[in-house]
């Protein structure tokens, strides 16, 4: 088994097609294939060996789809990272996964650089384009100089597709294992229960480098179709893409269909081409979804999954009446349970912690075997989300875990934020909430106790974070606080911090 082989089965169906199309460039099957086929044998001469790891930092372009498929083949495991992270997240990424061969475009190599520099032995750096820097190579030049002739690396089910790097609780990001069982798995699972058929035209403007992207173009090496792709995304761009290629699917996260609807021109945009949008990787408001179908014109429907649960898990059916609320049925092949504190199966209707057992569970965080065997326990995925079963199976999410903020649909976890406030001269202590935000769906907010005699500014520590994290992790304000609110074991109470933030309570002074 290798994932690759489901794009091997789709060219052995559909033969030649118009797949892709790029910053008004289209790309045929057959051309991306042999793009796929060289960078393989490319990258093997470059040292590539099974089970090495390959990172990936890039904005969407169609070399990302071709470098994962590459290293598929090759036997590789690929380790995308969203070229929105800072240089130490990227660092600290880059150190645990170990890889052999970093893939980068010219604008991020500065950052890669940076990253990689205190890595032993260095891996070899492949650049998107022509140009080739010193003690780098050129993408364009590997695939032109090397055998288009077929092959794949076989794999066991079992063994390591992707890495998958979350925020981390424990003060740094986990890296979630993906296997090629498990992706080829819930690729079949989500074509049949979303009844996905050839044909169509989508939007991909997700960051392929996100858990959510990455399933879409999983799905598009199953499905026959035509991918626009946008480098990333901007609300004026998709809603032109929408309507010059006459775009008939579309998967999204809330932020972005928000974007499309307050843009100012969305009206003047001609999107009768819809068939479906999807939302994800944030629970999306009835409010906006209710808009957006009828602006659309078309359903949205809603899906649930984790990293840890090779990305998806559940989705609301095209051919079955939508429960309004509910984020669908399980995915064919996987089942979810409501336990209790205790691991007790809850009635129908109660509230727990929504539990995943499947072939889509991941076999754990890379080197983290004491966080994999508290999370995935008896075979089950602990999610920490709360939610509830109907009678009819339909799963609720009422509560995602009660730390974690979703701005956008990114996850963003207080503790990676906290660390580097912690940082600064100034702060005694520092505690994180998420605040509801009608357009991303939440912001940061952080709580600052200064050091006795300090008196750090707002706009001083946010500046502070921005240099140390990725933009969309970094605080929108600073609430300055004499003491944080604690538990009698010192436990910080995050839900009073969210109460004050959200009822307007909370007097202290913010940007």
């Amino acid at each position: 088994m290798n994932v690759v082989e489901l794009g091997d089965g789709l060219f052995r169906r559909c033969g030649d097609y118009r797949a892709l199309i790029f910053e008004d460039r289209e790309y045929r099957s057959t051309e991306l294939r042999s793009m796929q086929l060289r960078l393989a044998r490319g990258l093997r001469d470059l040292g590539l060996r099974p089970k090495d790891r390959v990172a990936v930092i890039t904005p969407n372009c169609p070399e990302v789809a071709v470098t994962y498929g590459a290293v598929w083949r090759a036997g590789g495991v690929t380790v995308p990272i969203l070229f929105l992270l800072a240089a130490p997240e990227v660092r600290h990424i880059l150190i645990d996964s170990e890889p052999t061969i970093i893939v980068t475009s010219p604008e991020f190599l500065p950052l890669v650089q940076e990253a990689g520099a205190e890595l032993s032995p260095a891996p070899r750096l492949l650049v998107i384009g022509d140009d080739a820097p010193e003690g780098t190579e050129s993408m364009t030049q590997v695939i032109a100089s090397s055998d288009e002739r077929e092959w794949m690396e076989t794999r066991d089910p079992g063994d390591l597709s992707a890495i998958l790097y979350t925020g981390g609780t424990t003060g740094r990001p986990k890296g979630v294992m993906l296997t090629h069982g498990g992706m080829v798995g819930v690729v079949d699972s989500i074509v049949d229960a979303a009844e996905l058929a050839d044909g169509k035209i989508a939007l991909i403007a997700l960051p392929l480098a996100h858990a959510y992207g990455i399933i879409t173009q999983l799905v598009g090496m199953k499905v026959q179709g035509t991918a626009a792709l946008m480098r990333w995304f901007d609300a004026e761009g998709a809603l032109g893409l929408i309507q010059k290629y006459r775009v008939q699917n579309f998967a999204a996260v809330p932020t972005m269909l928000v974007y499309m609807l307050r843009h100012p021109e969305f009206d003047s945009h001609d999107l009768s081409s819809l068939e479906r949008v999807g939302s994800a990787a944030a629970p999306c408001p009835i409010e906006i979804l209710e808009e957006a179908e009828r602006r659309f014109g078309c359903p949205v429907f809603e899906g649930y999954g984790l990293t840890e649960s090779t990305i998806a898990c559940c989705t609301q059916r095209p051919s079955q009446p939508k429960v309004v609320g509910s984020v669908g049925k399980p995915i064919p092949n996987v089942t979810v349970k409501i336990l209790d504190d205790g691991d007790r199966e809850v009635p129908s209707g109660e509230l727990g912690e929504i539990c995943i057992k499947g072939p889509n569970v991941m076999p754990g965080y890379y080197r983290m075997p004491e966080v994999t065997a508290q999370t995935v326990r008896d075979g089950w995925l602990h999610t920490g989300d709360v939610g509830k079963l109907d009678a009819d199976g339909n799963v609720y999410v009422v509560e995602r875990k009660k730390d974690m903020i979703i701005r956008g649909g990114l996850n963003i976890y207080p503790r990676d934020v906290e660390e580097v406030l912690h940082q600064h001269p100034a702060v005694a202590e520092a505690a994180v909430v998420g605040r509801p935000d009608e357009l991303y769906g939440e912001e940061v907010v952080a709580f600052v106790v200064p050091r006795t005699g300090e008196a750090p500014g707002a706009e001083e520590l946010i500046e502070f974070s921005r240099a140390r994290l990725a933009k969309y992790k970094s605080p929108k304000e600073i609430y300055f606080i004499d003491s944080l609110p604690k538990s009698g074991v010192g436990k910080v109470l995050r839900r009073e911090l969210r109460a004050r933030v959200r009822t307007g309570s909370q007097p202290a002074m913010k940007v």
